[in-house]
């Protein structure tokens, strides 16, 4: 919550100090001073509010930095978790032994594509795509897609990522030991 009001607060003050350049050029085009002020003064007001914008600009900037910082940290992350999850899968299919038919039939599913999808996607029948993911299923142990994604987030949640301390992680799980054909 401290981040928002300092923004704000900086908003404010740019706000301020903007409004003070442009109350002169108004008072000058319209003639709208009604009590004159020692010229020193105006100067020091003048002077305060430049610096204020001068110090918004680069707070501005120096925030900005920090934001695409976090950004690239965050993207970074989010590739090292892709990264991994593909090594879970990969890890598990050979594990599993699934051939590379079976493989490509599991990633689709992991991927959320229908039964149908899959088969239009590799020129086969709905029923061949059906007979892989059953097989799929069977040497995974699992009944069904959900159980299927489920062993590889609980795997990924077990495991520490690249990049995260290992205090973060969650105890490790026992991995599943490939049911027998």
């Amino acid at each position: 919550m401290k981040a928002p009001l300092s923004h704000l607060a900086l908003f404010a003050v740019q706000f301020a100090c903007a409004a003070v350049f442009l109350y002169d050029i108004l008072a000058n085009l319209l003639g709208l001073r009604a009590a004159p002020i020692s010229w020193q003064f105006y100067e020091f007001i003048e002077i305060g509010a430049a610096l204020g914008l001068v110090l918004g600009a680069v707070v501005s900037g120096w925030l900005l930095v920090r934001a695409i910082t976090r950004q690239r940290r965050a993207e970074a992350s989010l590739r090292l978790a892709s990264g991994a999850f593909m090594q879970v899968l990969e890890e598990r299919f050979e594990q599993w032994g699934l051939t590379p038919a079976e493989r490509d039939v599991a990633l689709f599913s992991v991927k959320g594509l229908s039964l149908s999808e899959i088969a239009a996607m590799r020129n086969t029948s709905d029923g061949t795509v059906k007979a892989q993911s059953n097989a799929i299923y069977r040497k995974a142990g699992v009944s069904g897609r959900a159980q299927l994604l489920s062993l590889f987030i609980d795997d990924l949640m077990a495991e520490a990522l690249p990049g995260v301390p290992e205090h973060e992680a969650l105890p490790k799980a026992q991995a599943d030991e490939p049911a027998q054909a």
